[in-house]
């Protein structure tokens, strides 16, 4: 793109208000030897997507798929034209960020760099991803989305719904009171994915030997998925600790729950490879966390089109080392189980 179509573009950024907040302070390099804000504004993040749509000459496809409560878009993002099909979303829970700019990332990785792999990839897959599927939630840095009226039985009255728990394929979209949620159900369905990821955060815990944990993951759980499907699951699942041990992070099992509604039950139910990403809150490893979390994106990706993720042992998932106990004096408690 030359210098003059890059001005005219963030011209065009500018006069729809689009165009602000500044990039969060250095602390480390990350992709690239970029700092990456690992908390983009909604306007920021709204921002980045167009742009990364339009460096990609029509690659990247970005979408609204709806509104939060108050009013704020949210935004799905796909790329790519092969016949597998993956989806990601991030940041269901408002306060826990960092998915959302590894998806950025991965977007600009695979949309937008024109590299030969990244063309191979998107022969073979297709990559939707819900980036901050809980805009309200991030503006208050916490967990639910904003209802305040609501007596929500997931969630917090006065603030609103846990949205990662309002997944039961049983609940229509349209009957669904976490607005949120149905959004995904309704994306989900209309995509009809072979693998889903949800990308979470977590407290910071330790491993049985003091090792600290830097991210967890997990499969379906819930006793009606499918057998081949809850396999399919764990294969992803070794094909994430892989990559995110190989990126120099320690990959755990999350000590999950089984109820329908949770996104990895919900999905895995409709027949997903249904996979939770718990990236640890480490405030001195942020920027190594989004880097974990995109070779993650990228392992899934790459795995799936190359078809290796099927030949994985599932069994070898059930020997990713249990999650252990909270480091002292983390804040953990204010993530609860997702």
């Amino acid at each position: 793109m030359s210098l003059k179509s890059r001005i005219a573009l963030l011209s065009v950024f500018v006069s729809a208000g689009l165009l602000v907040a500044p990039a969060a302070q250095a602390v480390e390099t990350t992709v690239d030897g970029r700092t990456v804000d690992p908390r983009p504004s909604t306007a920021k993040l709204a921002f980045e997507l167009h742009k990364l749509a339009a460096l990609s000459h029509g690659k990247i496809r970005v979408d609204k798929i709806g509104r939060s409560n108050e009013g704020r878009p949210v935004w799905a993002a796909r790329v790519g034209h092969g016949k597998t099909r993956i989806q990601y979303v991030t940041q269901q829970h408002g306060d826990e960020p960092l998915g959302t700019p590894a998806a950025l990332e991965f977007l600009r990785k695979v949309g937008v760099e024109h590299s030969v792999w990244a063309r191979k990839l998107l022969a073979k897959v297709t990559v939707d991803i819900v980036v901050r599927a809980n805009p309200d939630g991030h503006e208050r840095d916490w967990r639910y989305n904003y209802a305040p009226d609501a007596t929500p039985v997931y969630g917090e009255k006065g603030k609103g719904y846990d949205i990662n728990r309002y997944h039961d394929p049983a609940v229509a979209p349209k009957d669904n009171p976490a607005t949120e949620a149905g959004l995904i159900q309704r994306r989900n369905a209309s995509f009809e994915p072979d693998i889903m990821v949800d990308y979470h955060m977590q407290g910071r815990y330790r491993d049985a030997d003091g090792k600290e944990i830097t991210a967890s993951t997990l499969w379906p759980t819930n006793a009606g998925v499918e057998p081949s499907d809850v396999d399919f699951a764990k294969q992803i699942a070794v094909v994430v600790q892989r990559s995110i041990d190989g990126n120099g992070g320690y990959v755990s099992q999350y000590p999950g729950g089984d109820y329908q509604g949770i996104a990895r039950n919900g999905y895995g139910l409709l027949g997903n490879g249904s996979v939770l990403i718990e990236l640890s809150l480490i405030p001195e490893r942020e920027q190594q966390q989004i880097r974990d979390a995109l070779a993650s994106m990228i392992a899934i990706a790459q795995s799936a089109a190359d078809g290796s993720v099927r030949k994985v042992d599932p069994a070898a998932a059930d020997a990713i080392p249990p999650r252990g106990p909270a480091l002292p004096g983390s804040a953990e408690e204010a993530h609860e189980a997702a």
